[in-house]
């Protein structure tokens, strides 16, 4: 029988080795509970407002700008630090050393006004998703549980961003990729075991409230035929290109310094009223399929309904764009599903006899292989979402080709681009490269 080494044996005994896996463990044990209270108030959130607009289709007309106004208000008075996706906020604290600066972007109070006003947005028609926010929330908890223990441990945020994504989408593998991916471009060997153990803890919590489900349910799309094979490229390409031409609007708008950055900055609350008003137009537009975080419609396109628009793809991006710029808390995973998927269902028409629901499947990790600039990730998320491992190779050459695409035209990853503005140098080099100081 192999008996370990004595340091080893010291290090099992050890008092600090406990209490750093207690920090962890439970942190993830939070995440994952909370992410699924959040899943359940955001589907109640987004059945609110689809009565509203039931009982009165112009209602968004009014709703929608001032719920946009009232949003950006308060977060700006009482929550600043939790506008927008939460994502970039994440990527910069990790490579904030101040712990001053890193409690402004993640905390408890950070962690609470994401949920609060992620859910208002969601009631007032915002074109938003939680699994952003979700990300965010799961940072802030693992860093107040290191924080609280008296301790700073490494790789607690990125832990943290790793949970909230295999809790908000039950995708733990996505959880993982997306942490070594998009999070750190790397994985730090002492902290990968807590990573894991901490992601498969949050799915767990996570499991036992939601129960096992797949995020769209299953689907059996294929590719048999060369002429299937087709879709590939063009939903890659196509999906590719509009998912870059998406980030590198948001990017401009962050960063530009014309009209309207002067106007999203001197008048924050008007400009999202205006925002509103926008998105509610386009919601008319649209037969109100752009509102909230798109999952039924993309849900209906992947089981090849024929009731949604199809103008549904780009009036979706329109009102996630819009959403995106104004200012509230909210997402962009899902509505950049529910965009490609909408992309995917428009490019049957070029290729017809190619199943529909193929199509919506490779728009979707086309388009947002594009918008973020992170193939694997993109390719597993959808890959476990659908549960569809028989697609496997199809959806990374599409990944692939999207990110290709979106690189091409010179689009900068949406994430990193905007975590900038939230670090001391926001005109420096991009934080990719960088050595964060996760603690």
């Amino acid at each position: 029988m192999a008996i370990l080494p004595p340091h080893h044996v010291r290090v099992w005994r050890s008092l600090p080795h406990w209490r750093s896996r207690l920090v962890f463990w439970s942190g993830g044990a939070t995440v994952g509970v909370i992410a699924a209270l959040f899943a359940m108030l955001a589907d109640e959130a987004q059945a609110g407002f689809r009565l509203l607009v039931a009982a009165s289709p112009y209602g968004p007309l009014l709703l929608t700008p001032a719920g946009f106004a009232l949003s950006v208000a308060v977060a700006r008075r009482f929550f600043p630090g939790s506008q927008g996706s939460g994502i970039p906020q994440t990527i910069a604290a990790r490579h904030l050393t101040d712990d001053a600066a890193r409690q402004r972007l993640v905390s408890v109070r950070i962690a609470l006004g994401k949920v609060l006003l992620t859910l208002f947005g969601l009631l007032c028609g915002a074109s938003v998703g939680r699994e952003g926010p979700t990300v965010q929330v799961g940072a802030s908890i693992l860093h107040a549980a290191g924080r609280a223990s008296g301790r700073h441990y490494q790789g607690v945020i990125l832990a943290g961003s790793a949970a909230g994504v295999a809790a908000a989408f039950n995708t733990p593998l996505a959880g993982i990729v997306f942490a070594i991916e998009e999070m750190s471009r790397s994985f730090e060997q002492k902290t990968s075991g807590l990573v894991l153990t901490t992601v498969i803890i949050a799915g767990m919590a996570s499991l036992a409230l939601l129960g096992n489900y797949t995020y769209f349910g299953y689907s059996g799309a294929t590719i048999v035929s060369l002429k299937d094979w087709l879709a590939v490229p063009l939903c890659g390409l196509g999906g590719g290109l509009l998912g870059g031409v998406f980030s590198r609007i948001v990017v401009a708008a962050a960063r530009s310094k014309g009209r309207v950055q002067s106007l999203s900055r001197g008048y924050p609350v008007a400009f999202a009223a205006c925002c509103g008003f926008l998105i509610a137009l386009l919601g008319l537009a649209s037969g109100n399929t752009i509102y909230g975080t798109g999952y039924h419609e993309a849900r209906q396109l992947l089981a090849g309904a024929s009731d949604v628009p199809a103008s549904f793809g780009l009036l979706k991006m329109g009102a996630t764009i819009l959403s995106s710029i104004s200012g509230i808390p909210g997402g962009i995973f899902a509505p950049s599903l529910a965009v490609g998927a909408g992309i995917g269902a428009n490019l049957s028409d070029l290729l017809p006899g190619v199943p529909v629901g193929t199509l919506v499947l490779l728009g979707m990790v086309g388009y947002f292989a594009g918008v973020v600039q992170a193939p694997i990730t993109s390719f597993v998320i959808v890959m476990e979402m659908t549960d569809n491992h028989a697609m496997a190779i199809p959806l990374m050459a599409t990944a692939l080709l999207g990110y290709g695409a979106s690189r091409f035209i010179g689009t900068e990853p949406i994430y990193h681009a905007l975590s900038q503005s939230f670090l001391p140098n926001p005109s420096g080099a991009s934080s990719r490269g960088t050595k964060p100081d996760d603690h």
